[in-house]
């Protein structure tokens, strides 16, 4: 039996065109699912560089204030008042109670929230030791704020007589030595902490003098 040759012609035409049809329309479809993939990528890209800019826009660091920086003024409970001039610090006893000040300016674009201290009386420079852990900082009674770009200071005390810090910082006043002291701060809303180094040292005047040198950062990767 002699096949008609139109009727395969037919039949070859309608398969080849099922065959294109199907490429065709798996085709678009990857080219869709790539262009969807790039697009998820570059939203994700340009959602880490909105929220990074976010937080860099959130984020204090504090260093020691400028020589002629305006005076500020710490109160502590009981009364016990001091004043803490532009770059310098305030270490000293009264009553069997330690009083601790330091005037900061805040160099970052984000008010800076401090949390607490690490004080280190028998150091001297910045990096004789690694940073203090999180849980070893002594933790402040009241919020000291620093607005961004502003001066502001920072203050605490050691009261208790039975505190071996007590004793340490006694010693630091009797024989006019230097020593380290960490802050641990954050932004307004308690993230991007930092953890700070300075370095207090005596002056000629009977005064105290003060520098920073190292910051580490504490919920992101250092860039050291």
């Amino acid at each position: 039996m002699v096949a008609d040759p139109l009727a395969t012609g037919a039949l070859v035409a309608k398969v080849n065109w099922q065959t294109v049809s199907a490429l065709a329309t798996a085709g678009g479809t990857l080219v869709l699912a790539v262009a969807t993939f790039s697009a998820v990528r570059s939203s994700n890209r340009s959602a880490r560089i909105a929220e990074q800019a976010l937080l860099t826009g959130m984020r204090p660091v504090l260093v020691p204030s400028l020589a002629d920086a305006p005076v500020q003024k710490a109160l502590w409970r009981g009364g016990h008042t001091a004043k803490i001039p532009g770059g310098r610090a305030v270490v000293e006893e009264e009553g069997g109670v330690i009083y601790i000040a330091m005037s900061l300016r805040n160099l970052g674009s984000g008010i800076a929230l401090l949390h607490g201290w690490y004080p280190r009386p028998g150091e001297e420079t910045f990096t004789q030791s690694d940073r203090a852990a999180i849980e070893d900082f002594r933790t402040l009674t009241i919020d000291l704020y620093v607005q961004a770009g502003d001066n502001g200071f920072f203050e605490s005390a050691v009261r208790d007589e039975e505190d071996p810090l007590h004793a340490e910082f006694l010693a630091v006043i009797k024989e006019r030595r230097g020593f380290a002291l960490e802050l641990l701060y954050g932004d307004q809303i308690g993230g991007q902490r930092t953890i700070s180094r300075y370095l207090v040292l005596p002056t000629t005047d009977d005064g105290w003098y003060c520098q920073s040198g190292r910051h580490w950062n504490v919920d992101m990767p250092d860039p050291r």
